[in-house]
């Protein structure tokens, strides 16, 4: 290739290159170098393309090679210095630096601004190398050159400032040299800089200065930096804080140092290093005081200066602070860092542990102490010094470890025999041995060696303070070190604490003593023990304002939990002051401080107790008790605060909680006592007087008890007479109180005291109690105790005189207590009460009295309403009007005053003396409201004309007035036994409440009353009303009642002619009757007396004299509504509904719409059903429960009718049911029954609703009428029920083996009750043919074919036995599934004939021709209970053939027979039972029978959805469908629907479909 072919060829590769066709320009270049080897262009070329080409080590080579051939060319090194530029590894960077140093030797004479520019980018690869020399240098030829080519100042400020940039990085790391070229760039840059001054230059300056601060030698030139920088700019503090902390870290606060301070404080009064150096000057000076505030001031602000924290904690140590002085010590540790050099920061961190472990010594605990050796051990592997050995050693003290610290002790002191702290540490561990003498003398020892030690005089003190006890002789010579120490170390405050004990025990000078303590105090705030003291003693000396200060300022300065002995005396203070709140906040701090002082608990309490907070201060006791559970007071205090809030029960606990651990505490015994007599005042209050008496006599116990063991406490003899005196108000006959025979002066155990000998003892405590303590109150206890006991003679008759001397010894105790406190208002009163006495009749002096008691206090119900008492009493109306009108306004609720106006507006005869009694029971019970209110109720009753006035309505009706009267006068008849009148209107209201046993006891109680009586027409009306009630009880005893009365009345012989009656003697009946209507005028009377005749004729089968008796009285002028019923009644049980009929006419015409509505509505529905019209009777009985709506009967009747003759609607009768037993208690028994019988129609069981469902019901019937053997027979079928859905869910059966003893009780019942005998057989055959069923149902056939068999015996003429007793017999045939024989065929044929009225038999029939395959056969019989059914009128029955029937057709179906005629079958029947009623079982029938046709078809999906997702379906027809529907959706592979529909299972717990779930979708894997 000739030279121009090699040019052509170079000149190709350069287009190709500029094209960017770099592997051409290679073929070019090779091609050239093929020719010409060192062709130095192809070399450069073939560089550049190879570095496009990513092939760097072909590029690195080709210009090497290039270079290599000629040195002096530039395009081979900028080629290299482009491909070093790209690579980022350590070797190019290497090479990089040679190529740019080639680079600026061949700009150097040719390019200055290139030159420049590769000068930069090395200084920039030196810089990236950390190379701060070859930085440095590099940059100063720049600049050099910069200069030579005649830059501008600003560029050269420039560039020295980058200088200084770059070299301002890891300073500690660059040499000498480096470090100098540093500090002359600063000065370049700083003196190059324009404008001066500026912000500019003064960040710059800043930046000079901290430079130089971390070079310690070039402390001159830093200096004078600082001077220049404060001659420009005199404002800024940053100069003179530079100086401070060189000051600072060197230790040295000369003059200087300290005029640098407070120029720096001038500037900013709060400047943090100014602070510290003032702060170690002031510890250089021992002003500790001012060093410590110094230097916690500065470091707040300047928190990194560890000199800062090493100089505070020294500060500390010397006040000793110790626990701050860690904290510092650490702090100092922490920011110890690399400001230092490594040499003197070791220094200082050894000096920091020697300090830090001098201060943990002196904190006592074995933590710190491990941390101390710790500390030690840092500094003992450097430095072997002797007296950190001795501290090593006190450390191990502190540790527990006395023999290592004094084995460490014996060798320092061998090694160093000399060392003062040797011999100190060796005197500590002999004391704490206590062996006080060897101690001594090494204490002794150490001051010969170093007097001037403040602990060692104070440990020599300790030693002689504690090596006798008993001499006074050592406490003068510990007096003396104390004394020494004290001077030594004015912060040493435990020595001042311990003379100031010396001052206060041994010396007897408090005041001294409080000097002491107080000096302690000042040094050491934290110190509780001289802060308690301090207080303690200022107490003492009756400086309680010193006191409350010092506690106030500790208690301020306190932080959260700290200083409890403050707040706890604070506490205390406030609660002996009565500043209860204050009390109750400073105490709570206390516990915050220490939560387990059962001491401040108690104290808590007794705060919250004092301001009247017992609930908080109760739990404050309980947790005392529970912190100390041996402390009687926390106990008593809780039983106490019970006692206040009147929990009695739970007080008596407390207390006898407190006498098992001490059983003659006193006022364990006395609180037991008052809560058992407020006990007794409660019961009284509600008038249960046995129960009162129950705890009077507890409380007489636990008062006697008490005054025995305390016989001269004055309020146990109080208390004790109040026990006593309680009884007053309860009758005599109930008051036998047992009584400790050291009461009455008896040495026996207990004796039982009547009323009289209770009353008196009573008033003789009261006697012995004035002899301890003579008081107002006892005198008046006294006084009202004589008064009882007057009353108590004048109710039994006794001595007069007796009476009147017991009366004028009241009066004179209270004249006594009224001469001893004349302005208490309650002596006066009672004055005025015994005054206004019966036996007394001082009506002056009682005026007077209540006068008084009204002038002593305004407020005064109880005396206005005495007042109207004695008014009224005197016949002075008027004023006792006004006297309780005033009582009424002052307390409205007062109850006596109420009856004080009653009896005026009866005494004058007003109409609202009824609501005024009235008003008296509502308010609270008392005997003379309730007996007036229960006259007033008994005599509105015993008027028959008032019935349909608005004022009776009101009156009795709406307000409920027989009942409130009653109890009321139950109440006042169990107080007052001895009132024949309330006893009779007692009687008289238990007969209107139909509680018959009742009535009878209190009109027999009348009679005993009246017995002895003079007055014998009021013995005569007693026992006609005992008889009565006699009667209606039946008991034979109503005769005899009846023939003591002289039998001339005409209501005597009525009840006589029904208390033969009664007892069966129907011609004695008749006779008296007869009688009675020859006595009588009363056309009412005589047809009410006819009546009853035509009832004996009836009893004595006479029908047709009973019919023409009741005729008779229909053609009275005055038609009695008795005789219409009862002949209503005739033809209803003679099934004559002409009769019934024309009778019920006659009824409903003369009788008010408004009268009898039961009576009439049960008439009316049982002559429609005698005439069969079912729904009628339901109708008739829902418009008269619309009408009257608050009556119960009728919502029983309704419940009751409901299922017999409407069964559909039996949801209706359930509620029907449950509203009559929530209306009325008497109807409430049946309905609850007639409730469970409409649930069993409706199929309601516990799977549906646990709470509201037959078998509930049914039971809590049973509860509440155990005697009812109806209410047994629905327990049977709902039992029955309720296996029946068990056997259907197939879970375990849990009412097994009740059949027989359910059959047992109803035989019982039945026989106990009397029913009649059609009725008593029909329940005993029911019971028996459903226990039959249920023995049969659970697979104890045997059983139940002998209970059959049994009952065939006892009912030989029943066919439906004989039917149940072959059914029994082909249960295990039928399950064989064998075939029958014909003859037994026909046998069961004839069976079911023979009970061919019978639907339940057909179905039976039916099962069996369909086991045998008869399925037309059954397909008849099912066909024939339809028929029945309809005839009889029985919606079940045909709701339930149409359903067998389906299901029979559905069987079929399934079988894949090919008939139209049973689908059709399916789709008739279940149409039919729809129309019937909604049945779910219907629509599931259909969507089987869709299954059966197409299984696959969306129509099946769609009805077994229907059945699945409809609310309120049973859970067993929905489980079927659901069941189905999962196999539909299995076999369209329908997933998402699916996962819903099991879903839908498992929230209602279908396990059948979760198990056919998992066998599909295991089998759907499998294939």
């Amino acid at each position: 290739m000739s030279n121009k072919e090699v040019k052509a060829a170079l000149k190709s590769a350069r287009d190709a290159i500029r094209n960017k066709e770099y592997k051409e320009a290679l073929k070019y270049c090779k091609a050239v170098l093929k020719q010409e080897k060192n062709n130095y262009n192809a070399w450069v070329f073939i560089g550049l393309a190879a570095a496009e080409l990513e092939q760097p080590d072909q590029a690195k080579g080709a210009y090497k090679k290039a270079a290599e051939l000629e040195p002096g060319q530039l395009l081979a090194w900028q080629g290299l210095a482009n491909l070093y530029e790209k690579t980022n590894h350590a070797d190019a960077r290497e090479d990089l630096v040679n190529v740019y140093q080639k680079l600026m030797e061949l700009y150097e004479s040719t390019d200055k601004q290139k030159w420049s520019e590769v000068c930069k980018k090395l200084v920039e690869l030196y810089h990236q190398e950390k190379k701060f020399l070859q930085v440095a240098r590099s940059w100063h030829k720049l600049i050099k050159t910069r200069q030579e080519e005649g830059a501008d100042n600003n560029e050269l400020h420039q560039l020295w400032q980058r200088l200084v940039q770059l070299l301002a990085e890891c300073v500690h790391l660059q040499d000498n040299e480096t470090q100098q070229l540093l500090l002359g760039a600063f000065e370049q840059a700083v003196s190059s800089s324009d404008p001066i001054p500026s912000e500019e230059h003064q960040k710059l300056y800043r930046e000079f200065i901290q430079c130089l601060s971390k070079f310690p030698h070039e402390f001159p030139r830093l200096k004078k930096v600082c001077e220049d920088m404060m001659v420009l700019y005199p404002s800024v503090s940053y100069p003179l804080e530079v100086l401070c902390l060189h000051f600072i870290q060197t230790g040295s606060i000369t003059e200087e140092a300290v005029e640098c301070c407070h120029k720096l404080l001038n500037i900013d009064s709060r400047n943090g290093p100014a602070l510290i150096g003032l702060g170690i000057r002031s510890l250089q000076e021992k002003k500790y005081e001012d060093a410590d505030r110094n230097l916690t001031e500065g470091l707040k602000q300047t928190n990194q200066c560890s000199t800062g924290w090493r100089y505070l904690g020294e500060t500390q140590l010397q006040m000793h602070k110790f626990k701050e002085a860690v904290h510092s010590f650490n702090q100092a540790l922490k920011t110890l860092g690399p400001l230092n050099e490594p040499s003197s920061s070791q220094q200082q961190k050894n000096l920091i542990h020697r300090f830090k472990a001098e201060a943990l010594i002196k904190i006592p605990g074995t933590d710190t102490a491990e941390e101390a050796i710790n500390s030690l051990d840092k500094i003992l592997d450097i430095n072997n010094d002797p007296k950190l050995i001795a501290l090593k050693g006190r450390a191990s003290l502190n540790k527990g470890l006395a023999n290592e610290a004094l084995k460490v002790i014996e060798e320092l002191k061998l090694a160093h025999p000399d060392l003062a702290e040797a011999h100190y540490v060796e005197g500590l561990i002999y004391y704490t041995q206590k062996d006080y003498h060897q101690a001594e003398t090494s204490f002794q020892r150490a001051i010969e060696k170093e007097a001037e030690v403040a602990d060692f005089h104070f440990s020599l003190g300790l030693t002689y303070w504690f090596i006798s006890e008993e001499t006074r002789r050592e406490k003068t010579k510990a007096l003396t070190q104390f004394l020494k120490a004290a001077k030594l170390d004015n912060y040493l405050g435990s020595a001042f604490c311990y003379l100031g004990q010396y001052y206060k025990d041994i010396a007897g000078d408090k005041s001294r003593a409080l000097g002491c303590y107080k000096k302690a105090f000042e040094k050491d705030s934290m110190d509780g023990e001289a802060g308690a003291a301090v207080v303690d003693l200022s107490m003492e000396l009756g400086d309680l304002e010193t006191a409350l200060a010092v506690l106030t300022e500790v208690t301020e300065r306190a932080s959260a939990g700290r200083a409890k002995w403050a707040w706890l005396r604070r506490g205390l203070y406030y609660l002996r002051a009565g500043q209860h709140s204050k009390a109750v906040a400073d105490l709570q701090a206390a516990l915050r401080a220490d939560p387990k002082d059962s001491n401040c608990w108690e104290s808590l309490g007794e705060a919250y107790l004092s301001r009247g907070g017992y609930t908080t201060a109760l739990k404050c006791f309980r947790k005392a008790q529970e912190l100390n559970p041996k402390t009687i007071y926390s106990i008593y205090k809780a039983a106490a605060i019970e006692q206040i809030l009147g929990k009695y029960k739970n007080a008596i606990a407390e207390y006898q909680h407190i006498l098992k651990k001490s059983k003659d505490y006193v006022p364990a015994l006395k609180g037991l006592g008052e809560c058992y007599l407020m006990m007794a005042k409660s019961a009284l209050a509600d008038y249960l007087d046995g129960k009162a008496l129950d705890y009077i006599e507890h409380s007489l116990s636990f008062l006697a008890r008490a005054a025995k063991h305390c016989p001269g406490v004055s309020c146990l003899w109080k208390l004790l007479g109040d026990a006593c005196s309680s009884v007053c108000v309860i009758s005599p006959s109930k008051v036998n109180v047992k009584v400790l025979g050291f009461l009455i002066g008896q040495n026996a155990d207990k004796y039982v005291l009547k009323k009289t000998d209770l009353l008196s003892l009573g008033g003789r405590c009261y006697g012995r109690g004035l002899k301890l303590m003579s008081s107002p109150n006892m005198w008046c206890d006294l006084g009202i105790n004589y008064y009882h006991q007057a009353q108590h003679l004048t109710t039994t008759g006794s001595n007069k005189n007796e009476t009147s001397e017991l009366l004028e010894k009241s009066i004179q105790c209270l004249k006594k207590a009224v001469r001893l406190d004349c302005k208490n208002h309650l002596y006066w009163n009672a004055l005025g009460v015994v005054a206004s006495c019966k036996g007394d009749g001082n009506y002056a002096l009682a005026q007077h009295s209540f006068i008084k008691s009204i002038q002593a206090e305004q407020i005064n119900v109880v005396a206005w309403t005495n007042l109207g008492v004695l008014y009224l009493t005197s016949g002075n109306i008027e004023q006792a009007h006004e006297a309780f009108k005033v009582a009424q306004s002052l307390e409205p609720s007062y109850l006596a005053c109420w009856i004080g106006q009653a009896l005026i507006a009866e005494t004058v005869g007003s109409y609202e003396t009824m609501d005024l009694f009235r008003h008296t029971t509502e308010l609270s019970m008392h005997t003379e409201g309730a007996k007036g209110y229960a006259h007033w109720v008994c005599s509105t009753l015993q008027d028959k004309t008032n019935r349909n006035t608005e004022l009776y309505r009101y009156n009795i009706l709406q307000m409920d007035a027989i009942v409130a009267a009653q109890v009321a006068l139950t109440k006042y008849t169990e107080r007052i036994q001895n009132d024949a009148c309330a006893f009779t209107m007692l009687g008289y209201l238990n007969e209107y409440l139909q509680l018959k046993k009742q009535a009878a006891d209190a009109y027999q109680r009348a009679v005993l009353l009246l017995k002895n009586s003079e007055d014998k027409d009021k013995y005569n009306i007693a026992m006609r009303n005992y008889g009565r009630s006699l009667c209606a009880l039946g008991h034979c005893d109503a005769i005899q009642a009846y023939v003591s009365t002289r039998l001339t009345e005409f209501d005597d012989i009525v009840g006589i002619a029904q208390g033969y009656f009664k007892k069966g003697l129907f011609q004695e009946s008749q006779k008296a009757y007869e009688r009675a209507l020859s006595l009588t005028d009363c056309e009412q009377d005589k047809a009410c007396i006819l009546t009853a005749l035509a009832i004996l004729e009836y009893k004595q089968n006479q029908v047709d004299a009973a019919k023409t008796l009741l005729f008779k009285c229909s053609i009275l002028q005055e038609p009695n509504m008795e005789s219409l019923q009862a002949l209503c009644t005739l033809g209803l049980i003679k099934q004559d509904a002409t009769l019934a009929t024309a009778a019920l006419k006659e009824l409903l015409k003369h009788s008010k719409r408004e009268d009898n509505v039961y009576e009439k509505c049960l008439l009316t529905s049982a002559v429609y059903a005698l005439q069969g019209r079912n729904l009628a009777v339901q109708r008739e009985i829902s418009k008269a429960v619309h009408s009257n709506p608050d009556d119960p009967g009728l919502w029983s009747l309704l419940s009751r009718m409901v299922p017999r003759y409407t069964p559909k609607n039996a949801k209706g009768g359930a509620v029907a049911g449950t509203i009559a037993h929530i209306l009325g208690l008497n109807h409430g028994k049946k309905a609850l029954l007639n409730t469970a019988v409409n649930q069993l129609a409706l199929g309601y069981h516990i799977a549906e609703d646990e709470k509201n469902n037959a078998l509930k019901n049914i039971q809590k019937a049973v509860h509440l009428s155990p005697d009812d053997p109806s209410a047994w027979a629905v327990l049977l079928a709902a039992c029955h029920a309720e296996n029946t859905i068990v056997c259907l869910h197939n879970t375990h059966h849990k009412r097994t083996n009740l059949e027989k003893m359910f059959v047992a009780t109803i035989s019982a019942k039945t026989k106990e009750k009397n029913f009649p005998a059609s009725h008593a057989q029909s329940l005993e055959e029911w019971s028996l043919f459903q226990a039959v069923i249920g023995l049969n149902e659970t697979g104890r056939t045997s059983e139940a074919e002998a209970l059959c068999t049994k009952g065939l015996k006892n009912f030989p003429e029943q066919p439906t036995l004989y039917l149940l007793l072959r059914q029994v017999q082909c249960k295990s045939l039928l399950h064989s599934h064998k075939e029958f024989p014909d003859a037994i065929l026909e046998e069961l044929r004839k069976a079911v004939m023979s009970n061919s009225t019978s639907v339940t038999a057909w179905h039976w029939l039916a099962q069996v021709y369909q086991s045998q395959g008869m399925m037309v056969a059954a397909e008849m019989c099912y066909r024939k209970s339809l028929q029945l059914a309809s005839q009889q009128g029985s919606w079940s029955g045909k709701l339930s053939s149409l359903l067998r029937l389906a299901k029979l057709a559905l069987e079929v179906c399934m079988a894949n027979v090919s008939n139209d005629h049973w689908p059709s079958l399916v789709q008739e029947a279940t149409t039919e039972a729809m129309k019937l009623s909604l049945c779910p079982v219907g629509v599931l029938l259909q969507g089987l029978l869709q299954y059966s046709r197409k299984m696959g078809s969306r129509e099946t999906r769609r009805m077994l959805e229907r059945v699945v997702y409809q609310l309120g379906y049973p859970e067993t027809v929905v489980s079927v469908a659901r069941w189905y529907l999962l196999r539909h959706l299995y076999a369209k592979n329908d997933y998402e629907l699916i996962d819903a529909l099991i879903g839908n299972a498992k929230a209602n717990g279908d396990i059948r479909t979760l198990e056919l779930d998992k066998k599909l979708s295991a089998a759907a894997a499998s294939s």
